[in-house]
């Protein structure tokens, strides 16, 4: 008969800690810290628990080590992790979670700042857009930014509320109503409201939650949730994938959560930025030989909410190497080089997909040959526009398109 495996041990305790300390602790969370031979945090955590603590104390290391590998190096020991509130929500226990299994830690959760932000608003949390920006560009926030909307965002300081409300109102949400929840659950908790367009408040504590209600302006700019964003939301000299075609091209590329696209010719960075919009995983990179077409695209990515977006200047393919293996790649219509086209498809992943857009003869001939060799749907966009004629109207065709998927 075979031994009975042995459970493995919980040698690890991540607990979530308020600005309350100790006070706010639970039973177990207070004996797991007294108990442990080292104990991790910031300085401000190991502080809240000094009373408590009987192990070594460690605070975190500057700069901060992601691989965490001095609590791995005490594995097997008693070892205490302190973190803000809930431990998976942006915290440290997410990181610790990718190198350490559940059934090695026993984790012990406070109340989220967000949970916090929302008790005291008086908000559903189910009803709410939720955005981390600490450390990260205050851009993100642009896609969320919808009258009527309600947003908690973390902040990295004191500094970020002013520079978010001058962001809302710079693109027409100056009326939004903007609440600053600071140090929650602590002694020095407070809250205060100024609208976006006259914010005011001074010696803002660093630990605040941000809380918007956002409203706009007839010329706010909003970036609809389809896509097919309207051409003048985006910087261009003319080098645009256009709308009607931007929207057939990006369902025919399909994107699916987590994927990478490779923009090839990217302009404007259209494709890639309406790529990423569709969800908060989603990456691209654009190739770009242009240099002022490049920074235009940097621009154009923060200014719809993706600072994310990868570019890359140079002139494919030469530019293609080396980058990560995508699972998409979109090919714009000016260019007739069959190297660039050759290169793509060798390096799609298995299963990815391919949208090559032709508004050239040449162009047009090469995706024939490619469509005659390897299959695929072909597709013919023709669009026209009324415009003035005179005193009356008429229509107006654009350039026709093929389009091999």
């Amino acid at each position: 008969m075979s031994k009975k495996k042995q459970p493995t041990r919980k040698w690890l305790t991540i607990v979530g800690i308020g600005e309350d300390g100790v006070a706010g602790l639970g039973d177990e969370a207070k004996q797991r810290i007294a108990e442990a031979a080292v104990v991790f945090g910031g300085k401000r955590h190991l502080g809240l628990v000094s009373s408590l603590a009987k192990g070594e104390a460690r605070p975190w290391p500057t700069p901060f080590d992601a691989e965490m590998r001095d609590v791995l190096a005490l594995a097997g020991k008693n070892v205490c992790v302190l973190a803000s509130g809930d431990p998976f929500f942006h915290g440290v226990g997410v990181t610790l979670a990718r190198k350490v299994t559940p059934d090695e830690m026993l984790v012990l959760p406070a109340p989220s700042s967000l949970s916090l932000a929302a008790s005291r608003l008086g908000w559903a949390l189910q009803d709410v857009e939720a955005i981390s920006l600490h450390g990260h560009p205050i851009d993100l926030i642009r896609p969320l930014l919808h009258p009527g909307a309600r947003i908690l965002a973390l902040t990295s300081d004191g500094d970020a509320p002013a520079a978010i409300a001058g962001l809302l109102d710079e693109n027409g949400f100056g009326p939004s109503r903007l609440t600053v929840l600071e140090a929650l659950g602590g002694p020095e908790e407070k809250h205060r409201t100024a609208r976006a367009d006259a914010f005011d408040l001074k010696k803002i504590n660093s630990l605040n939650v941000l809380a918007l209600e956002v409203e706009s302006t007839t010329d706010a700019r909003i970036l609809p949730l389809t896509v097919g964003l309207a051409d003048h939301l985006f910087e261009h000299d003319g080098q645009i994938t256009k709308r009607e075609i931007r929207a057939i091209t990006l369902s025919a590329l399909a994107p699916r959560r987590g994927e990478l696209l490779w923009d090839i010719g990217a302009g404007s960075g259209s494709i890639g930025i309406e790529w990423m919009l569709a969800h908060p995983s989603m990456r691209a990179i654009a190739i770009e030989a242009d240099e002022e077409r490049a920074a235009r695209i940097r621009r154009n990515a923060a200014h719809c909410g993706v600072p994310g977006l990868v570019v890359v200047e140079g002139t494919a393919p030469k530019a293609l190497a080396k980058l990560e293996t995508p699972d998409a790649i979109f090919i714009g219509g000016g260019g007739s080089d069959a190297g660039v086209l050759g290169k793509a498809i060798k390096a799609l992943s298995a299963g990815g997909r391919l949208v090559a857009n032709a508004v050239t003869l040449e162009m047009e001939a090469l995706l024939l040959d490619q469509h005659t060799r390897r299959g695929g749907d072909l597709t013919r966009i023709a669009l026209s526009r009324a415009a003035p004629v005179g005193s009356m109207q008429a229509w107006r065709p654009a350039m026709p398109v093929m389009q091999w998927s």
